[in-house]
Formats: structure tokens, sequence, C-alpha cells
């Protein structure tokens, strides 16, 4: 029953924080608060319904080292999404028309803000969790990627490739970056990080998710994997190539730490524990 109070926990902070950032999206300033609170408040009902739960401490989402986890995640995740539009924009298919607007930008600090933090307590924390302590790292992996991926199916402009993108790239590199580092901290500023960039800075599509402007005026053309279309560049053969390399980064990471959980060995040997992290 844990799974189902966990689940039930963190899904009703996301849909109640959607739901308000929605409520003030065209509030750049309204957003970025909302939104920042959304994902402070997954984090901490998270801790809370595990800790009911699961008696223990709760070292995936422990305060020290969030400060320094985030920020990594951050900066990897803008580079990251930096090296694929400078291939992209490399192709003549990604240019800058101008300046954006500085107030989209702090507006999609705090949407994004709350996206990566709600979907990787629910994804990462929760989903793949549990099920890698049933089945493994390697299958959890994969089971969790593909839901995570898939559940992009119900964005605007939504498809099947762009979504199999996503659980090839996403859900492989923020999945690998918590069993690297056994904490939340990580994959929620590489999830920020990515998303930020590719609205914030860049001015892009976000998973076909009709995002607003951020830094740059910005347009893209060109064929559907290079550009990735309506999606966004995460449809892009370039994300995924990027991303599939910071998985196999991440996961060498993981095994050089032993951190990688064999089908018939408990999780708890791994122990998600904070002093692991470091």
């Amino acid at each position: 029953m844990r799974v189902v109070w966990q689940l039930l926990a963190v899904v009703a902070v996301a849909a109640i924080g959607g739901q308000g950032v929605v409520a003030v999206r065209d509030d750049p300033w309204l957003t970025l608060v909302v939104g920042l609170t959304a994902a402070v408040l997954s984090v901490l009902v998270y801790g809370w319904v595990v800790r009911r739960t699961e008696h223990r401490t709760v070292t995936e989402v422990a305060r020290e080292g969030a400060l320094a986890g985030l920020g990594r995640g951050t900066l990897i995740g803008v580079a990251l999404f930096a090296a694929v539009v400078v291939n992209i924009a490399f192709l003549g298919h990604y240019e800058v028309d101008g300046p954006g607007s500085v107030t989209g930008a702090l507006g999609l600090i705090g949407f994004m803000a709350a996206a990566a933090a709600t979907e990787e307590v629910m994804y990462r924390g929760v989903l793949f969790r549990i099920v890698e302590g049933r089945l493994g790292t390697w299958i959890a992996m994969v089971l969790t990627g593909l839901v995570f991926g898939l559940s992009h199916l119900l964005n605007e402009h939504a498809t099947l490739w762009g979504a199999l993108a996503i659980a090839i790239e996403a859900g492989g590199m923020l999945t690998a970056a918590y069993v690297a580092t056994r904490t939340l901290w990580m994959p929620i500023g590489l999830h920020f990080g990515w998303n930020f960039a590719a609205s914030g800075i860049f001015s892009t599509e976000v998973s076909g998710n009709d995002t607003a402007q951020g830094l740059l005026d910005s347009s893209m053309s060109g064929p559907l994997l290079i550009s990735g279309g309506a999606f966004g560049p995460e449809a892009s053969l370039y994300s995924v190539l990027f991303c599939v390399l910071a998985t196999a980064v991440f996961l060498w990471l993981a095994r050089r730490r032993d951190r990688l959980v064999p089908r018939h060995r408990r999780a708890g040997r791994v122990g998600t524990t904070a002093t692991l992290a470091r």
C-alpha cells in the first residue's frame, strides 16, 4: 500500500500545483512564485509521506547537499541542451532573430521548477525507487522510462516519436542521475536546467507544450529528426545522442560506486542514504 499512498500524495500536489501555475500563466511574476511554491511543496510532501509509510529517514531529499546537487544538475542540464541547439544551429535550422522577454523567462523559472520537482518525486522518487527494489535497476529503468515518455503523449503537440525520444533520453538520463547519486537533487536540477534552457533561454518548444518566449526571439526549421518539429528539440536525434551519452556517464558512476541493484538484490543494500551521495 505504500506506493499507493505515496503516489496519491505526490500526484495531488502535482495536480494542484499544475492547476495553480496554469491559472496564473499570463502573469510571469505570479507564475514564478506559484511554480517555486509548488516545487518546494512537492519535495516536502514526498519527504513526509515516505517517512510515514516507510518509517525511515528520507535521505534522498536530505537538506545536506541539496544546493550542490541542484546546482550541478542545473548546470549539466543547461550545457546539454546548449550543445543540442548549437548543433542544430550549425546546420542552419535554429536562428536568433533578436532579444526575447526577460519577464517571460522569469515566469518560466517557476513553471519549469514546478514541472521538474513534481515529475521527479513522482517518477524517480516513488515509481522507479519502488520498482527497482523489486526488479532491479535495469528493468525498473526501462519500465519507468517508458511510462515517463508515454505520459508526454498527453501534451498539446505530442507525437509518438517525441514520447519515445523522451523515454530514451530523459527516462534514461534522469533515472541514471538518481542511481548515481541516490538523491533526487541531481535529477531535479538536471530536469530543470534542461527545460529552462529549452524554454527560458533558447525559446524553443518543450515536449510539445506551446511554451512562452524566453530570453531569445528564435525560430526553428528543418527535418523532424533534426529540429524535432512541433514537439521541440527533445524529438531531435541530437537530444537523444547527448542524453544517451550523459546516461552512460551516470551509469558508469553508479557502477563504480556500487549503486546498481541486481534483480534479486534488495534495494536496501544500496542504501539511499546521504552518505552514499557524497
